[in-house]
């Protein structure tokens, strides 16, 4: 599996990298698939304390046992929540940063994070007080790099400006182009793309036109439901007989040197096999890159924020 560098960090990710989330909570199902993941070649595995709350970190952590040395781990902070209690609320403060970061690592049994993100961000945060935490957790050696998950330019520009970021987590794929405004900024200021969601909760699958007629339903930020589904339809005919939708969809994302790697998830063996197809998918060409985007609309965060 190639690997893409992180920023300035030494931190190297695998081109694709498994998102956690979708595991479930059973232990043992959870436990096959991230172990299939790391025996394909992937590396770099993403959680958050959130997940689950919580349990889901101690799964990534249960499943990476033995094989510490060979795992990129990404986790988040910034919601704060009691375990065995619904809900939960945003705190981005420095004593609770210091605090979660405490408690993430007891979960996942390690001594240190790789990558420690804030999930999330406004612009009314005390920003200078939450970098500040992230330095000394660095400082401290308990986190290796860190980052911000966000989709929120300003929230973004703030970090690019005052901090030590070397990676931004947001949603992208071929339906929502969004990040592509940010992109070349980004890579200006060497710092590196992780994108979630690139198989657009499933619309850019092998199963994309059943998954567009459930999942947009009411439309997808700006296309209409006609044009997702005439979209997923369309999606199998560019790729050809080696290269599968999911490749299709994860190459589209890595096509940018911004992007580090793209986070998929899978809740069975099955689905992660299918996006493991990238590993021996033929590259994807800058007429086919073009092509996807004549058909897909180059979406702007100033009209859709969510």
């Amino acid at each position: 599996m190639k690997k893409r560098r992180l920023g300035n960090s030494d931190l190297y990710v695998s081109e694709i990298g498994l998102g956690c989330m979708s595991l479930g909570t059973d232990y043992a199902k959870a436990e096959n698939i991230v172990h299939e993941a790391l025996d394909s070649g992937i590396n770099y595995l993403d959680t958050a304390d959130l997940y689950d709350y919580g349990q889901n970190e101690e799964i990534v952590g249960q499943a990476v046992k033995g094989r510490r040395d060979d795992v990129i781990i990404g986790s988040k902070v910034g919601n704060k929540f009691t375990p065995g209690e619904e809900g939960w609320t945003w705190d981005p403060s420095k004593k609770h940063i210091k605090e979660g970061v405490k408690s993430s690592l007891k979960r996942l049994g390690v001594d240190y994070i790789d990558l420690y993100q804030l999930h999330g961000g406004t612009i009314e945060d005390p920003v200078d007080e939450s970098i500040q935490a992230f330095d000394e957790l660095v400082d401290e050696g308990l986190v290796r790099a860190y980052g911000i998950s966000s989709i929120r330019p300003n929230v973004i520009k703030q970090y690019v400006e005052k901090s030590n970021i070397v990676s931004i987590m947001m949603q992208y794929n071929a339906l929502d182009r969004r990040p592509e405004e940010l992109l070349d900024y980004l890579a200006e200021h060497d710092i590196s793309v992780l994108a979630r969601g690139p198989l657009a909760k499933g619309m850019l699958s092998s199963q994309g036109r059943e998954k567009a007629a459930s999942k947009a339903e009411d439309g997808y930020l700006e296309y209409s439901r006609d044009e997702v589904l005439a979209i997923a339809e369309e999606w199998p005919s560019f790729t050809d007989s080696d290269k599968n939708a999911e490749a299709l969809a994860l190459q589209y994302v890595l096509h940018h040197p911004a992007v580090a790697s793209a986070v998929f998830g899978a809740r069975t063996t099955g689905q992660l096999a299918d996006s493991l197809t990238y590993r021996t998918a033929p590259a994807l060409t800058d007429e086919t890159y073009r092509k996807i985007q004549s058909v897909t609309k180059p979406l702007t965060y100033q009209k859709h924020r969510s």
